[in-house]
Order: structure tokens, then sequence, then C-alpha cells
């Protein structure tokens, strides 16, 4: 059984796709003078705004970063926690299963964007990509997650909506759970276990290991 989940933040614990690729649109064609569309821009999704900014070719990553995060705010309205995840960690924290966050957002991304969001509480460590030097599809946030925590390698699953959240996960040796309600679909992505709601998630504590 499965006595600690890491979870991903964005598409997966909250729904900010529509805010955070709309800022991305501004700052490209502030940047650039290119009007990207939304799905030009998805594969941003799940990797740190300054590897996204870089790819795109814009040279002034500091400047676009502090501009996508104003922007960010500006389209907060469309943010929102996927439904049924807070009762989920809730129920996970009554169980005493060790929570916590492997992410691509810098420190200041979740205080900004994340904290507001109200679940801060239900989890005991949270790694930032500023936490460590290489990040997702990399180990590296992963494995210092299980250092940070003590927590056993072999009872340990991440749950993420990204081929970079599997390939961490696959990378630091342990599980990897889809969420299929942000992720919207699973090709191309091997996982042990897919799941198309959040309540799904309590199944995995009496799981056998994948």
């Amino acid at each position: 059984m499965y006595n600690c989940i890491i979870f991903d933040i964005d598409g997966t614990l909250i729904d900010n796709e529509t805010a955070d690729l709309l800022s991305l649109q501004r700052v490209v064609y502030e940047e650039l003078n290119k009007n990207l569309s939304l799905d030009e821009l998805r594969f941003s999704l799940g990797i740190p705004s300054e590897i996204s900014l870089r790819q795109l070719g814009i040279n002034n990553i500091s400047e676009a970063c502090i501009k996508w995060n104003k922007y960010f705010k500006e389209y907060f309205q469309h943010v929102k926690i996927f439904d049924g995840i807070k009762e989920t960690l809730m129920k996970l924290n009554q169980m005493e299963i060790l929570t916590g966050i492997v992410t691509s957002k810098t420190k200041e991304e979740f205080l900004n964007d994340f904290i507001p969001m109200g679940l801060k509480d239900y989890f005991k460590i949270v790694v930032c990509a500023d936490d460590t030097e290489k990040h997702k599809p990399h180990p590296d946030p992963i494995l210092h997650f299980l250092k940070q925590s003590g927590a056993d390698q072999s009872k340990a699953i991440y749950i993420g909506d990204t081929k970079y959240d599997m390939e961490c996960a696959s990378g630091a040796g342990i599980d990897f759970a889809l969420a299929l309600w942000g992720a919207k679909s699973s090709t191309g992505i091997k996982a042990n276990y897919i799941l198309e709601h959040p309540k799904q998630i309590l199944e995995l504590i009496n799981a056998p290991m994948a």
C-alpha cells in the first residue's frame, strides 16, 4: 500500500490552464510581436516558466516572467480547484497519509498562484522549481522530496497530468498515477494508474503496488 502521495499542482490540484495560457499569449505578443494560439502555447504546461520562455525565443527572461505573473493575476478568475480535490485531501490527512507537492512553479509563483486557493495546510512538504538545479522531467525534484521527507520510495506515488510528471516519477523510481481530469488524454503517457476522478486517489492507499 502507498503511504506517501505526492502531487503536481497545475492540471492536478488546480485548473489554471486558461489563465496560464492567456497570460503567456500576451507576453509573447508583447515580446515577439507574435499572435500565437493557445494550442501553440500548450507545450508550456508542466515545465518551469523560464524554460517555456526560452523555448519561445524570448531573451529577457526575468522581465518576461514578471509580466507573465502580472497578467496571470488579471485572469485569476479562471482558476479553480478541481472538483473532489479538497474532500480527497481532507480524507488523506485524516488517514495520516503523508501528502506533499512537487511542482515546476517557483516559490514566488507558488505563493501567488497556489496559496490563495486555501489548500496549503494539507501538505507537509513542498518542492518548488527553486529547490533543485534540474527540473521535471529530470527526477531530481522527486528525489529531493524523498530525501526531505524520509518517505519510503517503494511506498510513494506521484500524481500528475503530463508526460513530464510521468518521466520525473519514473526517473526517481516511484509509481505514477495520471490525473485524467487535468490531462484530458492518456495518449503517450505510461502510468501505473489512470484516475478519472480525484476520489480514486483514496483507492491507491490499499492498492497493491503496481
